[in-house]
């Protein structure tokens, strides 16, 4: 998103300070972005921030195996060079600034069913600020990211997705639901781990919102019994419908 320039001017300017990432590779990985943003004050913020990093958390994040080269020529121009060995630095993958630390308080202390109700948590949460929302989606509890997986801004939406407490029971969960948006089928369906779960995989073709190109991908790993449920469920799309009758078809002729 911030690559094709999709995301809000506010959002930028949030990842330039560097609120965003929960991982040194993500947080970075933004920096260097929009350190050469068209919009001066986000240039001129992420510039700042990146003056800020801690010299030596740098440098051995930086020797790790996976950083892209593109990363290090970044920071090599600016005179930080790689410092640890590969096998210590793999370790270095907390975030440089960790601006995640304070998260927000959720409770309304006005309403007691709210912290009961489904739809009383999604209103308390949907009235925080965006950056309170993306602390939260990233580092709050599995309901906060039950709910927030659904936020109509859709970088807090996939911010959940970068959580290092999401677990593959909540991916589960997420696949199944029908008001999540595209943007985070789409992330889920093309991540390779989660893509090894059969349950993740079935559900991302049952999903109406999948991108229709995706769940075509998918229905040629379900098994035989799954593709048929598809034939008649009128809940998906009928070119998917029609794409598991011609499976099945061809599963009969053979």
């Amino acid at each position: 998103m911030f690559r094709r320039g999709e995301a809000p001017r506010d959002v930028c300017l949030l990842a330039a300070r560097g609120v965003l990432a929960p991982r040194a590779h993500e947080q970075l990985a933004l920096l260097v972005i929009l350190a050469d943003d068209d919009d001066a004050e986000v240039a001129a913020q992420a510039t700042a921030t990146i003056s800020r990093l801690p010299a030596a958390a740098l440098s051995a994040f930086l020797a790790r195996s996976d950083v892209p080269e593109e990363m290090r020529e970044f920071f090599a121009r600016r005179g930080v060079e790689p410092k640890m060995p590969p096998a210590t630095a793999e370790a270095a993958a907390e975030p440089l600034l960790d601006t995640l630390l304070d998260l927000p308080s959720v409770d309304d202390e006005n309403d007691e069913q709210d912290e009961k109700d489904d739809e009383g948590q999604s209103r308390v949460l949907s009235g925080l600020p965006v950056a309170d929302r993306l602390k939260l989606a990233m580092k709050g509890t599995r309901e906060q990211r039950a709910q927030l997986i659904r936020d109509s801004n859709k970088i807090v939406a996939t911010a959940v997705l970068s959580s290092p407490k999401l677990t593959e029971a909540e991916v589960e969960a997420f696949v199944k639901m029908g008001n999540v948006s595209e943007d985070v089928l789409r992330i889920i369906g093309t991540n390779r781990s989660w893509l090894k779960n059969y349950t993740v995989v079935l559900g991302l073709a049952r999903n109406p919102k999948t991108p229709p190109a995706l769940s075509m991908q998918m229905m040629h790993r379900l098994t035989e019994k799954d593709v048929k449920m598809l034939t008649i469920d009128r809940n998906i799309p009928e070119a998917l419908r029609m794409t598991a009758r011609r499976m099945m078809i061809k599963a009969k002729d053979r």
